[in-house]
């Protein structure tokens, strides 16, 4: 396609715009599109019904002209809230500048085509870990609010609420209401969720919503909702109904309810069963402090009736005798070895006596000694060589000593 351009000199006419956006999408040619019939007007006498197809994904739509005569054929006929895939050439009407897409053929999207392609969406979230349990976070025991997300005035609110009060009074609740079936419900719900994902107050998030059927139930099945759930910091309890093919949210969901009661009975702690807990609680623990203390009495009793708890002074009693033995076996010890060593002295004391030189001077014997000239102790005399001439000498008899001096030597034969 060549460039074109416009100048403040020479800028393009509304017809010429007109005209080249009319040549731009004739070249896009037959197109097949699939979406939500968001809008439908259609009277028999008209030549068109105008319909509004609108994203399953996005807030996006696009409007269509179907033929009243091929339009009013369809049996059933599509109704707002019904997936189609269209066949038809996108038209720009220069006259008002308006873009639509003519339309001549149109198909509704069959429950089991719908159903295969909610499992294969189920498939490809799941390998990418949006269902794993390590993935799924724990919701608080007792949250101070809940957020729920369900649809104004509805029997889920209702159901949801007064159960969850019933059980725990205090608890406290922030509802945003949402479109839970339609062509404006994964916007709706993506809103919801996000308002309550911002809320720092908001401890659990519930979505809920009665039963329905496989078309009714499809917005909770959008993969724009299961990732946007996967985000969530705040854990997301799922609980849309009674539907046998459940959708997907109840994988991604961190838990998944059977019905909006069954939720409030699951986020919600029961006061009256937490009271009971409580009361077993303290009953199990009286009992185990009433068992211990009958333990401990019993084993003091068993430490009483010992002996010598029953007479205290019995042991020092016994060891004063055990001592009192010991004495007198030690004494006894004592004076045998004194005498017997008295006995060996006296004994040595009539040796020395009878060995000694008192009693050899007794029977008649004298000891002789040279007095030293030094001034030292007398020496005995045991040779004649020790007591030259003049030599002074002292004899020792039994009854004294008797002085002498050497007039004369001899040897002995």
């Amino acid at each position: 396609m060549a460039q074109v351009s416009s100048t403040p000199e020479a800028p393009w006419s509304v017809a010429k715009v007109n005209g080249a956006v009319k040549g731009w999408i004739d070249r896009l040619g037959y197109l097949w599109v699939e979406g939500q019939l968001a809008q439908v007007n259609y009277k028999p006498t008209w030549a068109f019904a105008f319909v509004t197809l609108r994203d399953t994904q996005q807030e996006k739509s696009i409007a269509l002209r179907i033929p009243s005569r091929q339009f009013g054929a369809l049996n059933p006929r599509p109704k707002e809230g019904d997936r189609v895939i269209v066949h038809g050439k996108p038209n720009f009407y220069e006259g008002r500048g308006e873009f639509s897409l003519m339309v001549d053929d149109i198909r509704q999207v069959g429950i089991g085509e719908l159903l295969a392609r909610i499992e294969l969406l189920r498939k490809q979230l799941a390998q990418e870990g949006l269902f794993a349990p390590e993935r799924k976070k724990r919701l608080p025991f007792l949250p101070h609010r809940i957020g729920l997300i369900t649809s104004r005035n509805s029997a889920a609110e209702r159901d949801v609420i007064s159960v969850a009060r019933d059980r725990w009074p205090a608890v406290q609740f922030r509802v945003e209401n949402a479109a839970v079936q339609g062509t404006n419900a994964v916007t709706s719900v993506l809103q919801a969720l996000s308002a309550l994902e911002q809320d720092p107050e908001v401890d659990v998030i519930i979505i809920a919503r009665g039963g329905g059927s496989v078309e009714d139930l499809l917005p909770f099945s959008d993969e724009a909702l299961q990732r946007a759930v996967a985000k969530c910091t705040t854990p997301v309890v799922s609980a849309i109904g009674h539907e046998p093919d459940t959708p997907i949210l109840d994988n991604v969901a961190d838990l998944r309810a059977a019905t909006p009661t069954d939720a409030a009975k699951r986020v919600v702690p029961s006061a009256a069963d937490e009271r009971a807990g409580i009361n077993q609680a303290r009953d199990r623990l009286g009992a185990a402090l009433r068992n211990w203390v009958e333990r401990e009495r019993r084993q003091l009793e068993s430490l009483r009736s010992r002996p010598v708890m029953a007479d205290p002074f019995k042991p020092i009693n016994d060891r004063r005798e055990e001592l009192d033995r010991a004495v007198k076996l030690i004494r006894r010890d004592i004076g045998y070895l004194l005498q017997r060593e008295t006995a060996q002295v006296a004994s040595l004391r009539s040796q020395i006596s009878t060995l000694g030189p008192s009693a050899t001077l007794a029977r008649g014997y004298a000891v002789v000694q040279v007095m030293a000239t030094s001034g030292k102790d007398h020496e005995v005399v045991t040779t004649y060589k020790q007591t030259p001439l003049g030599s002074k000498l002292r004899i020792r008899v039994a009854d004294g000593s008797i002085s002498a001096a050497t007039v004369g030597i001899e040897p002995a034969d």
